[in-house]
């Protein structure tokens, strides 16, 4: 991709996401998907259990705040310890962030990352209504992230890096701001199969929808590696198709992208 393919492509996923930030809580499936799963009234906590979330963790978090996204649990594989300073890589309404509050504690911190304004907000009104005074969202790119080097213990992100038109700089950045033994703790969609050509040439609505830029395993394993990260672990979880297969109904997409637990750790 050029470098305006790349704006373009920013442009798109921010469109999409700006739409699912205005939306009223539970009037809409999970975006991970084509447009018109968007249509469709659907209870998120339903489609968050699917993901892994338990039902604690779905009662903890304000109104709102779940949309319905994502394809997977980080926080069951973070392992966040009170006092540390977590940072969510496309924080959306503030989920993930808000469940990863109550484990870090008072003395902790998080801090959310989104580039679509829309959720930025929507996630600051949920802190607030929800009195999470140790969360911090910001508005910016995850390939520019403004937070300071060396400042975080744990990333964590929920099927956003495959949003990204340039990934390897999106874990430069991750690198940049973990401390030394800082650690990701990421789910997100990767490639089981070559992508037919009509869905990889696709970069509107399936790559805004989590599938047209889903990178290989051993694609993701190259960009830490040459990020400088070490004790990498990309562990596909096939009963994530369960779910999958209805993204885009019909066209049989769980036979090419799986979600994955992506694990390093800055040296």
């Amino acid at each position: 991709m050029n470098n305006a393919s790349h704006d373009e492509i920013r442009q798109n996923v921010r469109a999409r996401y700006s739409k699912v930030a205005v939306r009223p809580s539970r009037t809409s499936t999970s975006c991970c998907a084509s447009d018109s799963c968007c249509d469709t009234p659907s209870d998120f906590n339903e489609i968050s259990a699917k993901l892994g979330y338990s039902t604690d963790e779905l009662s903890e978090v304000p109104e709102g705040a779940n949309l319905g996204l994502g394809c997977g649990n980080p926080q069951a594989i973070a392992e966040l310890q009170p006092g540390e300073v977590v940072l969510d890589l496309g924080s959306g309404g503030g989920f993930d962030c808000f469940l990863a509050s109550r484990q870090v504690g008072e003395t902790g911190k998080v801090i959310g990352v989104d580039m679509t304004p829309e959720m930025v907000s929507r996630a600051r009104s949920n802190a607030e209504k929800g009195k999470f005074t140790n969360t911090n969202f910001r508005l910016g790119e995850i390939e520019h992230l403004p937070v300071a080097d060396h400042s975080v213990n744990v990333i964590i992100s929920n099927c956003v890096i495959n949003l990204s038109p340039d990934k390897q700089q999106v874990f430069k950045e991750a690198y940049r701001v973990l401390e030394t033994g800082g650690r990701l703790a990421i789910s997100d969609i990767v490639t089981a199969a070559e992508l037919p050509v009509e869905i990889k040439n696709d970069l509107t609505e399936l790559y805004s929808g989590c599938i047209s830029g889903a990178s290989s395993i051993h694609e993701i394993e190259e960009m830490l590696h040459s990020s400088g990260f070490t004790d990498i672990s990309i562990q596909p979880k096939d009963e994530s198709k369960a779910f999958i297969k209805d993204w885009v109904p019909g066209t049989n997409i769980e036979q090419y992208i799986v979600s994955a637990v992506i694990e390093a750790v800055k040296p």
